[in-house]
Order: C-alpha cells, then sequence, then structure tokens
C-alpha cells in the first residue's frame, strides 16, 4: 500500500493527533543491547552512540539523562517517503508560530516532537495548516 505524494491532499487531510504522555531524546552507547527494553518508540544510531525517543518516564528509571520534554503529535495522513514539502510545510508553519518541531518520518505517518508547553498550540497550528489558514502566535 503506497502513501500518498501529493502535497495539498496531504495537508488536507493530516489530522494531527496529540498523544497522551511525554517523551524524551536519550543517547546510549550504540553497542548495548539493554535499550532495547526500554521500548523505544524510535532509534536512531549516529556515530556517537544510539539515540533513543522514550516515554519520560523510562529514562527516569534507566537513569538516562535527556534533553527537553516533548509531547507527540501524528498525522493522521498516509504519506509516501517520497512525497515533497509535508515536512517543510508542517515545520514552515511550527516556525512562524516559534514552536520548535522534531519531525520523524515512519513508513505509515509523520510524526512531530514538540516542548511540551507548546502541545496544544502545535495541534492548533496544524489544523489550520491543514484548514488552509496561516495560523501563528
Amino acid at each position: 500500500m503506497s502513501g500518498e505524494t501529493d502535497l495539498q491532499r496531504l495537508l488536507a487531510e493530516m489530522e494531527p493527533v496529540l498523544h497522551d504522555g511525554e517523551y524524551v531524546y536519550c543517547t546510549v552507547e550504540s553497542r548495548a543491547a539493554a535499550w532495547f527494553a526500554l521500548e523505544p518508540i524510535g532509534t536512531f544510531r549516529e556515530n556517537e552512540g544510539m539515540t533513543l525517543i522514550l516515554e519520560q518516564a523510562r529514562a527516569e528509571t534507566a537513569g538516562l539523562s535527556y534533553g527537553p520534554v516533548l509531547r507527540l503529535i501524528t498525522l493522521g495522513v498516509h504519506s509516501a517517503l517520497e512525497a515533497v514539502g509535508l515536512t517543510a510545510a508542517v515545520s514552515g508553519a511550527l516556525t512562524q508560530a516559534g514552536i520548535s518541531a522534531n519531525v520523524v518520518a515512519a513508513y505509515y505517518h509523520d510524526h512531530i516532537f514538540v516542548p511540551a508547553a507548546d502541545a496544544e498550540r502545535a495541534v492548533q497550528v496544524l489544523r489550520a495548516l491543514s484548514h488552509g489558514n496561516a495560523s501563528t502566535r
């Protein structure tokens, strides 16, 4: 099943959903296998180590240090990995609103991690973008 590539349809149908819970980015040694037990929702291997995206409570239980506390917004539209412009449009709208965004593309959906304090406003910005309105601060 291939995803949508048309930017206008992607924007119109993106249906942002704010998930419960708070997430953080952590890093562990890339050879450490114990990180799997933390059930990260995302990982990425870099030269400096393995980046984990996981629930804040799991990071604290494991004694891992982390950066800002984030909330997760998932775009409900099935976007194709080769789609052009969705990430730029979403991050651009959030930038105009002064909201930091860490975008992760997975096979079916795009996921956006935003500062916890800005999460509700970020959803409003994305809904306005989806309806063709430029909404900022």
